[in-house]
């Protein structure tokens, strides 16, 4: 059975980095964690996204893409990172249908490793 550190890592995350943020509390970390699927952000995106509102888009997206990046989950940061530059200059794009699908496959694999840590194989 792997251990959290191991699975963590295979998501392709730094546990040392991460850990250090939430003082070494994988349990804390797993609150937070769960809280992420609580955020209605990636709803509030794909909303603005359909409407054709870049802004209320880029917030959202540059929200997620904190939250990424403060749990550690590289993946997920990196597929939001892809929309919120466009998003940023308010550019006009026919693929933002394809980037928020690629950041909805990350949240699954999120909530695939939240799953792991818990210990749902």
């Amino acid at each position: 059975m792997q251990g959290f550190r191991e699975i963590f890592e295979t998501y392709g995350a730094d546990y040392q980095a991460t850990m250090t943020r939430f003082i070494g509390n994988e349990t804390m970390y797993l609150r937070f964690l769960d809280m992420l699927f609580q955020d209605p952000n990636l709803q509030k995106l794909g909303d603005a996204l359909e409407s054709g509102d870049l802004t209320a888009a880029f917030g959202a997206a540059h929200t997620l893409k904190g939250v990424a990046a403060n749990m550690g989950l590289a993946p997920l940061g990196d597929a939001v990172s892809a929309i919120v530059e466009p998003l940023r200059n308010r550019e006009q794009r026919g693929d933002y249908p394809v980037l928020y699908r690629a950041i909805q496959a990350e949240f699954e694999r999120a909530d695939d490793l939240r799953r792991r840590l818990k210990g749902g194989e």
